[in-house]
């Protein structure tokens, strides 16, 4: 209730939590509530009934593969130049019209939603979902269970449509990194195939750090979709695993001391439809 509070206070009343007007049967059209007080139907893509059928679900640890030889300079080794995208236009025009589709696969969304359902006792927690958009891929129980769910991202409609929040507010990292919530309020923090979108990513990193309670986790997953002109350079030229371990050298060097040694997992789902590969890098606040 009190981070429930201090979270209204922060937003103020243009952002406090408005759920979806209105889904239609089939799920293909969401009515949202514009800022005029008028609603409006918006196209959605939802997943069909059976997409998790027949999939097998592995939680495999590459932790060793990943990060057993990182050998960290003493200075951060990325540069400026290493955060340039494609497209510097405003990101605010990019993402203006809400995209209600799903980027990543049903296979890679069910092997994220089985993560967490394995990985997280959802009772009584407090969890942020940053970068996030109209779902955030976890199990339904988490709503009866957690006490709360946060959502940040930035398209305001697009948040206004997860039915998963019980608030939210608009943010956009890439020009204001810091997040409109007070020190040590959530438990854990998660961020779906968005860290590649982020051009200052430690200060980003540092304010996941604050807000985090001590023990709290941050939990990224990554595949590798992307709006390509959009993804920071370093980003760009790098595999699968080489991702993986760039998140852990962001890590290491946003709070000197203050996460874990970065723990990755390949969540790839497996079986007949399955094509996204997942995976999940996560540390937890000291």
């Amino acid at each position: 209730a009190m981070l429930a509070a201090a979270v209204a206070t922060t937003m103020g009343p243009k952002n406090a939590f408005a759920a979806p007007v209105a889904t239609s049967p089939d799920g293909t059209a969401v009515t949202l509530r514009l800022g005029d007080g008028s609603t409006q139907s918006f196209p959605a893509q939802p997943l069909p009934s059976d997409y998790a059928k027949g999939l097998k679900l592995p939680i495999t640890d590459i932790t060793d593969k990943v990060f057993g030889f990182a050998d960290y300079a003493p200075e951060y080794p990325l540069t400026p130049k290493d955060m340039k995208r494609l497209d510097e236009s405003d990101d605010s025009s990019f993402y203006d019209a809400p995209r209600l589709v799903y980027h990543i696969d049903g296979g890679a969304v069910a092997a994220l939603t089985h993560y967490y359902a394995e990985t997280i006792q959802p009772k009584g927690l407090d969890v942020l979902d940053i970068c996030s958009s109209w779902v955030s891929h976890y199990p339904p129980s988490f709503g009866a269970s957690a006490a709360s769910i946060v959502g940040t991202g930035m398209n305001s409609l697009e948040l206004q449509a997860n039915q998963q929040f019980t608030s939210f507010v608009a943010a956009d990292l890439n020009k204001k990194t810091e997040l409109p919530f007070p020190s040590n309020s959530f438990d854990v923090v998660t961020c779906v195939v968005s860290v590649d979108y982020l051009t200052n990513p430690l200060k980003v990193f540092q304010e996941v750090h604050r807000v985090l309670k001590p023990g709290g986790r941050f939990i990224l997953s990554q595949s590798n979709r992307l709006f390509f002109t959009k993804a920071v350079a370093i980003w760009l030229g790098l595999g699968d695993l080489d991702r993986l371990e760039l998140i852990g050298t962001y890590f290491h060097y946003s709070v000197k001391g203050g996460f874990s040694d970065p723990r990755a997992f390949d969540v790839s789902p497996k079986g007949k439809g399955a094509s996204d590969p997942l995976f999940i890098v996560e540390a937890t606040k000291l």
